[in-house]
C-alpha cells in the first residue's frame, strides 16, 4: 500500500518541481480540498446516497488526491515562491537566526541564516527565507557566532552565481534543494549581534555534546589525519580531511564510511539488539527493549549534532523497529515506503537531495537483492558463511546505488568489493571503540584507534593506487542515466525471475546506452574548441583538438581551483592527452574579456 502512495507522492512533487508558482500552489490547493470533501461526503453517504457502485472510482480519486496534496506540500515550503519572502521587499538590513553551526575554514567563517525581518526606513515586515552568509573574520569575535544567535545584516544579498566552467559543480542547484537563493558576503565590522536567542535548546545542547566530544578526540589522538577521520566517521563533524585520504576513500568506494549515516546507525543497532536480546521474552519487555533501542539510537544522533544524514537513517531505522515489534511478519518494503513518504511530507526537498535518494536506494537493495544474493551459495564454515552475506550485502548496496553515483560522482570504483571487504572489521572495530573512549572518557584506548585509521588509510591508498582500479571520468548525460537505471533494473530482473521480456528490455537499453556513449566519442574526436575559464585571480585558457588540449593556466594541477574549475571541463570534452603551459603574460587580458 505505501509503495503505491510513495510514487504517487513522488509524481505530485516532480509535477510541482517543473511548475513552481503561486498560480499552480492555488489551483493544487483548491484541487486538494474538493476531492478531500468529495470522497470525505461520499463516505459519509456511504449507503444513504448509495454510491457503493461508483467504489471503483474511489481508488483513482484517492490517488489523485494524495497527488495534489504532495504538489501543494512541496508548493508550500518553497519559500522564495511567497509574496513575504525577503528578496521580494525593500530593505537596508535584515534581522537573521543563524541556522546551523558556522564552519571556519581558513579566514572565512560561513553558515546558513533564516530571514526572519526586513528594515527600511525604520520601519520592519516579517520575513521568511534563507541565505549563505561569508564573514572574513580577520582576527575579530565574530568567530565565536554560535548557532540561534539573532544578527542584523546589511541587505547587500547577490543571488547565488551559476557554475561558471564548464562540468563545474553546480553549487547553485546545491544550494537551491536546501532553499538558498542567496549569499551575502559582509565584513565583520557590519555584523550586529543581538542578545536575543532563537536556537532550539536541543539542538544547542547537540552541537555542545559534539564539540565536547571533538575537543576529547583532538586531546587524545596525536596524527591529525587520525582526528579528522574519527572526528567525521563517528561523531559526523566535518573536519579537514587531507586531499589524499579523501581521493583514496572515493576511488576504492568506501566514502561512505566518512559520512554518518545508515551504516553507522546500523552498527549501533546490532550491538544494541544482542545486548538486550534477554528482554525478548515477554510483550512488554519487548516493547521496553524497543523503546530503549530506538531512545539509545537518537542519543547517538544527538551526539553527531543532529547532522541531517543521521536525522534520516534514525528515523528509517526507528520505523523498521516498531514495525517488527508490532508485527514480525510487516512487509519491509511498506515500512520503507513510510518512512519515505514522512520525511516528504515534512521536506519534500529532501526528494532532491542525494543522500537521501542514495540511502532509500541502497536499503530497497538490502531488502530485496541481498537476500537473493545471499541464497545464491551455501557455505557450511560459519566464518565463510557470514563473509558471504557481508559480499552480498555490498554488492547489493553497489548494484542499486551505482547509477546515480556514476552520474553525480563521474567515477566507478572497481575494486569496491574488495575495499568494501578490507574495512569492513576496521571500521565496525573504530566505531564501538570510538563511542567507548567518548562514554566512558578511556583515554587508554587511544593509540588502538589511531592506529586502527592508520591502517585502514594505508590500505585504502594502496588500493587506490592499483592499475585499474577505479574508472573516472565518466560524463552521463540525463537521459543516459535513464538508460542505464533500466538497464540495472531490467538486467537483475532478467537474472533473478529468469525473464525473456527483461533481458529483451535490459539488451535495449544496453545498446541505446552504448550508441550515445559512441556518438559522443565519435563527436570529441573531431572537436575544435577553445574554452576560456572563468577563475578568480588565476588564468586558463584551453585549446582542444579532438582528444588533445594545450593548456595555458598560472595554476598547478595539484591546487583545489584546478582540480574544481578546469579538470571538470577538460574531462567534460574527453581530453585524454594534455599539455600544460605557463600562461603568457597577455593571457590575463583574455580572461577578462
Amino acid at each position: 500500500m505505501f509503495v503505491q502512495l510513495l510514487f504517487v507522492y513522488i509524481a505530485g512533487i516532480f509535477f510541482a518541481y517543473y511548475l513552481p508558482s503561486l498560480i499552480v500552489q492555488h489551483v493544487c490547493a483548491a484541487i486538494t480540498s474538493l476531492l478531500f470533501l468529495g470522497l470525505l461526503v461520499l463516505n459519509m453517504g456511504y449507503r444513504k446516497l448509495k454510491v457503493y457502485h461508483l467504489k471503483v472510482y474511489w481508488g483513482p480519486l484517492l490517488y489523485l488526491l494524495i497527488f495534489f496534496t504532495a504538489a501543494w506540500t512541496y508548493l508550500i515550503q518553497v519559500q522564495h515562491l511567497q509574496t513575504n519572502h525577503f528578496s521580494k521587499q525593500q530593505a537596508e538590513f535584515l534581522k537573521v537566526i543563524v541556522d546551523d553551526e558556522p564552519q571556519l575554514k581558513g579566514d572565512l567563517l560561513r553558515f546558513k541564516a533564516s530571514i526572519t525581518h526586513t528594515y527600511q526606513d525604520h520601519n520592519s515586515l516579517a520575513s521568511i527565507g534563507k541565505m549563505l552568509v561569508t564573514i572574513p573574520i580577520q582576527g575579530t569575535s565574530v568567530n565565536t557566532i554560535t548557532y540561534g544567535e539573532v544578527l542584523i545584516l546589511p541587505a547587500s544579498y547577490k543571488t547565488v552565481n551559476p557554475p561558471q566552467n564548464p562540468g563545474e559543480f553546480d553549487y547553485r542547484n546545491w544550494l537551491a534543494n536546501h532553499q538558498v537563493y542567496h549569499q551575502l558576503y559582509v565584513p565583520p565590522q557590519k555584523v550586529f549581534r543581538l542578545k536575543h536567542f532563537a536556537g532550539h535548546p536541543l539542538k544547542v545542547y547537540a552541537i555542545n555534546l559534539r564539540k565536547q566530544q571533538v575537543a576529547f578526540f583532538k586531546k587524545t589522538l596525536q596524527h591529525p589525519e587520525a582526528f579528522a577521520v574519527a572526528s567525521t566517521l563517528i561523531l559526523g563533524y566535518r573536519a579537514d580531511l587531507s586531499k589524499e585520504t579523501l581521493a583514496a576513500y572515493s576511488a576504492t568506494g568506501t566514502i561512505h564510511a566518512l559520512s554518518v549515516s545508515g551504516m553507522h546507525v546500523g552498527m549501533i543497532y546490532i550491538v544494541l539488539h544482542a545486548l538486550l536480546q534477554f528482554m525478548n521474552k515477554s510483550r512488554l519487555l519487548k516493547i521496553s527493549r524497543t523503546l530503549l533501542i530506538i531512545g539509545l539510537i537518537w542519543f547517538y544522533a544527538m551526539l553527531t549534532g543532529f547532522s541531517p544524514s543521521v536525522l534520516r537513517s534514525a528515523f528509517m531505522l526507528s520505523t523498521f523497529i516498531i514495525g517488527k515489534t508490532i508485527n514480525r511478519q510487516s512487509n519491509s518494503y511498506n515500512t520503507m515506503a513510510f518512512s519515505a513518504v514522512a520525511l516528504l511530507i515534512y521536506q519534500p526537498l529532501l526528494l532532491f537531495d542525494l543522500g537521501f535518494q542514495l540511502s532509500f536506494l541502497s536499503v530497497f537493495g538490502l531488502i530485496y537483492l541481498q537476500p537473493l544474493l545471499y541464497h545464491l551459495i551455501y557455505f557450511k564454515a560459519l566464518w565463510a558463511d557470514k563473509l558471504w552475506n557481508y559480499t552480498a550485502l555490498s554488492i547489493a548496496a553497489q548494484l542499486t546505488t551505482f547509477p546515480l553515483s556514476v552520474y553525480y560522482f563521474h567515477q566507478f570504483p572497481v575494486l569496491f568489493l574488495f575495499s568494501n571487504l578490507f574495512i569492513l572489521l576496521p571500521v565496525t572495530l573504530m566505531m564501538y571503540i570510538g563511542l567507548l573512549m567518548l562514554l566512558a572518557k578511556l583515554e587508554f584506548l587511544a593509540p588502538v584507534l589511531e592506529y586502527l585509521i592508520n591502517m585502514m588509510n594505508t590500505g585504502l591508498t594502496w588500493i587506490a593506487a592499483l592499475p585499474y582500479a577505479t574508472i573516472s571520468s565518466i560524463w552521463l548525460q540525463p537521459h543516459e542515466l535513464i538508460l542505464l537505471l533500466l538497464l540495472v533494473i531490467f538486467g537483475l530482473r532478467s537474472f533473478i525471475k529468469a525473464q525473456k521480456y527483461s533481458l529483451f528490455f535490459a539488451l535495449c537499453a544496453w545498446l541505446c546506452l552504448q550508441s550515445s556513449l559512441s556518438v559522443k566519442q565519435l563527436q570529441a574526436r573531431k572537436q575544435f574548441k577553445t574554452i576560456v575559464f572563468k577563475l578568480y585571480k588565476h588564468h586558463a585558457v584551453a585549446y582542444i583538438q579532438g582528444q588533445h588540449a594545450l593548456l595555458y593556466t598560472d595554476l598547478e594541477p595539484e591546487s583545489a581551483t584546478y582540480q574544481y574549475s578546469i579538470k571538470p571541463g577538460l574531462d567534460l570534452h574527453h581530453v585524454t592527452s594534455l599539455q600544460i603551459k605557463n600562461a603568457p603574460s597577455d593571457l590575463k587580458k583574455i580572461n577578462h574579456l
